[in-house]
């Protein structure tokens, strides 16, 4: 038998007597599930995160209905335990149909129940469930204490259901289109808290009416058995958008060095400018206007100022604790060396597992780096906070051009969700607006 033909090989059609309604209620059915179905399915997903690791079981962290009208859904929350001692929590909605049509895409399993044959899906992918959950989020009640909340903004009046689609493809989470003008993102990888994403959007929609993002419109939130809020879902308004800023910057800078050939500039002509240090347009030297453009310029002010306007929303709270500004302490100092230690170890690791196949430049910037790992790490711990003056906010914490959508003359910040790599609370401390305007500085360092 060829490796294709056993690709095709559908695993064999299990048996229940149970209803739809009561199927994760039958321990062998959840036994069996876990370990011979969705191990496999899993890892295969385009969500799926611990692909560089090695996955040893899951478990069934919390499961709920997901239902209206008599019409069930489930939703599980999902434990992938890891041979390295870790372990992740991911969210997958599942149904049951019957007709074969309908698990052309994400099937998971063929299976019997009372008889009845079907599949069970990904939900997503039906649009009977796509509608159901825009449903529940027009029809939310204020204060909802059920164990699946739904919520909705004032925005979000006079709206019925008319199309859903998927909006593309991603990497971590799944993105739905309604009406062609509001996304619901399902959140695949999930956390044991609210998700910084909601947070962020609701308060700066809602409490700030900061216009240069998405406007919040809605979310899903589980409350799981130890009564801890987890975010799933976040609704949004749909931008129109020319696509984003890391690839309109990098055809912009494409034309700024074939300005250089077209031109005949030469660069060792043009005048000195003094960098890190606060320029205005007036203050740039016409030989350099003249060889990037007006234009290139005038774009860069309008980003430079929505991202002054966010930090400014995020730095002017003084209710909700979760946004108000804070000064800089010992316990951040604490915080902030033990992290930058951490990656800094991860880097220096990463480097000398690999340093066998670099070449060429890459092979002399490792060596500089190896040469003053000692010096870098000792920079790291005589930090001293004392000198830092300003206050700490919440921020984006990701910031990059990937993160900006361009709208005709303007831009439009998204994503909150902040640095993949750091934990729901690494991502809500609050830190330096600086490092988001860094984190930008880098982004267009990238695209040079």
């Amino acid at each position: 038998m060829t490796k294709d033909s056993k690709k095709a090989i559908l695993p064999e059609v299990y048996n229940f007597d149970e209803k739809w309604e009561e199927l994760l209620n039958n321990k062998d059915f959840v036994k069996a599930f876990l370990s011979d179905v969705l191990e496999n399915y899993i890892v295969k997903q385009r969500w799926y995160g611990g692909k560089s690791s090695k996955l040893k079981y899951i478990e069934l962290a919390e499961y709920f209905r997901i239902q209206q009208h008599g019409e069930v859904y489930y939703g599980l929350i999902l434990e992938v335990n890891f041979v390295e001692a870790f372990y992740q929590h991911y969210f997958l909605p599942i149904a049951f149909v019957s007709d074969e049509a309908f698990a052309e895409k994400e099937r998971i399993l063929p299976i019997k129940l009372r008889g009845q044959s079907g599949f069970i899906i990904d939900a997503v992918n039906l649009e009977a469930f796509r509608k159901l959950v825009f449903e529940r989020i027009l029809t939310a009640v204020p204060n909802d204490r059920t164990k699946v909340q739904y919520h909705k903004s004032h925005a979000l009046e006079n709206v019925k259901y008319e199309s859903s689609r998927f909006m593309g493809l991603e990497q971590s989470n799944t993105s739905i289109v309604y009406n062609e003008k509001y996304v619901l993102k399902f959140f695949r990888r999930i956390y044991a808290d609210k998700n910084p994403d909601y947070e962020m959007s609701r308060f700066l929609s809602e409490k700030k009416e900061f216009k240069n993002t998405p406007a919040y419109l809605g979310s899903i939130n589980v409350i799981d058995s130890d009564n801890v809020n987890i975010t799933i879902g976040l609704m949004q308004e749909m931008i129109p958008n020319q696509g984003d800023a890391w690839d309109y910057f990098l055809k912009e800078l494409h034309k700024v060095f074939m300005n250089l050939e077209h031109k005949k500039i030469n660069v060792h002509l043009l005048p000195d400018i003094e960098l890190f240090t606060r320029q205005s347009i007036r203050d740039i030297p016409p030989q350099i206007i003249d060889w990037v453009g007006l234009n290139l310029f005038l774009k860069l002010q309008t980003l430079a100022k929505r991202t002054a306007e966010m930090h400014v929303a995020l730095g002017s709270e003084f209710e909700d604790t979760a946004f108000t500004p804070t000064h800089f302490n010992g316990d951040y100092t604490v915080w902030l060396k033990n992290r930058m230690i951490y990656q800094f170890q991860n880097r220096l690791n990463a480097v000398e597992n690999n340093f066998h196949k670099l070449d060429g430049m890459a092979l002399d910037l490792a060596k500089e780096f190896l040469d003053h790992k000692n010096e870098i790490r000792i920079r790291f711990t005589t930090f001293d906070w004392t000198k830092l003056k300003g206050e700490r906010i919440r921020l984006h914490g990701d910031y990059h051009l990937g993160q900006i959508l361009v709208h005709e003359d303007d831009f439009y910040i998204l994503d909150f969700e902040g640095e993949p790599e750091s934990t729901i609370r690494d991502r809500k401390v609050k830190q330096p607006p600086l490092k988001d305007v860094a984190g930008l500085f880098r982004s267009f360092h990238y695209a040079i």
